[in-house]
């Protein structure tokens, strides 16, 4: 375990979540101290404790990303209480299910808004620190949804390519600040709640596609991005083959797309009209169902 002195300062978004939780937990088991993000407060006292139980330190910061006022005060926040910042982890993202023509214009804004600007909120912020530092590392949770695209998802399919085209940007620039590094990890199907608490106009809520791999599998993926200062990549067995046809074959790709969407990426049951946790956190939507 590292010392209080040695100990890496790390600041994740969306930590109340199931990647964000599992990051968190996974620096707390090296030491770390941890500035711990989200909309809900719940939730992230509940995720510190855990964290403090397996070695860490934490606090937390009720932050919504897609204001940068609240952004840079967390990033103040944990250079205040800690000394430093060493990693950032952006995983905070919202998610809404049907067609353009179907979800309404301010939920779909507020997809597109919560992922581009949320993330060049983070973005700027972590960079304001890390520069003059000469050190740091952000790590970008991406998606495979960032470099192919699925009918019904178009909102964050959109917000998603958008983020990887700004964290290939960040990797080119961060050429010119050396110390300074940039990583883009795309997960595929993960366990986490994002896809119940999404926002939905099909008639169904979302589940996540197979193969479903853990939270904790792309926490390990991002510490080892981090230690050995990798570029990131991919989480997913699956994810290249579907690059692969959706840019070789888009034809083949877009005739199975649809039906293997229906079949795979929704849940089964009837769900209602619902916003999800678009605007409220996802614990005022919990609170809400009880």
């Amino acid at each position: 375990m590292n010392s209080p002195q040695t100990a890496p300062v790390v600041l994740i978004t969306g930590a109340s979540g199931g990647i964000g939780g599992a990051v968190a937990l996974a620096y707390a088991g090296r030491g770390a101290r941890l500035v711990l993000t989200a909309r809900s407060a719940g939730k992230l006292e509940e995720l510190a404790k855990a964290c403090e139980q397996a070695g860490g330190q934490a606090v937390t910061r009720i932050t919504d990303v897609s204001d940068a006022a609240a952004v840079r005060d967390a990033i103040d926040a944990a250079v205040r209480e800690f000394g430093g910042l060493d990693v950032v982890v952006h995983t905070a993202a919202v998610v809404a299910y049907g067609r353009l023509s179907q979800v309404p214009e301010q939920v779909w804004d507020r997809v597109v808004d919560v992922g581009v600007r949320g993330t060049a909120n983070v973005a700027r912020e972590s960079l304001r620190v890390f520069e003059p530092a000469g050190h740091g590392s952000l790590v970008i949770i991406g998606s495979v949804l960032g470099q192919i695209t699925a009918p019904r998802m178009g909102a964050y399919a959109t917000s998603k390519w958008a983020v990887h085209g700004l964290a290939r940007t960040l990797q080119q620039e961060a050429r010119r600040t050396p110390g300074v590094h940039v990583a883009l990890v795309s997960p595929g199907g993960i366990d986490t709640r994002i896809y119940r608490m999404a926002a939905t106009y099909v008639g169904r809520a979302g589940s996540p596609p197979p193969p479903v791999l853990s939270p904790e599998a792309v926490a390990r993926k991002v510490l080892r991005t981090v230690d050995k200062q990798r570029r990131g990549g991919a989480v997913g067995p699956l994810n290249p083959l579907m690059r692969v046809g959706f840019t070789a074959v888009p034809w083949v790709y877009d005739v199975l797309v649809g039906p293997l969407f229906n079949l795979l990426a929704l849940a089964r049951k009837p769900s209602p009209e619902s916003e999800g946790n678009v605007f409220r956190s996802s614990e005022d939507v919990e609170r809400g169902r009880a």
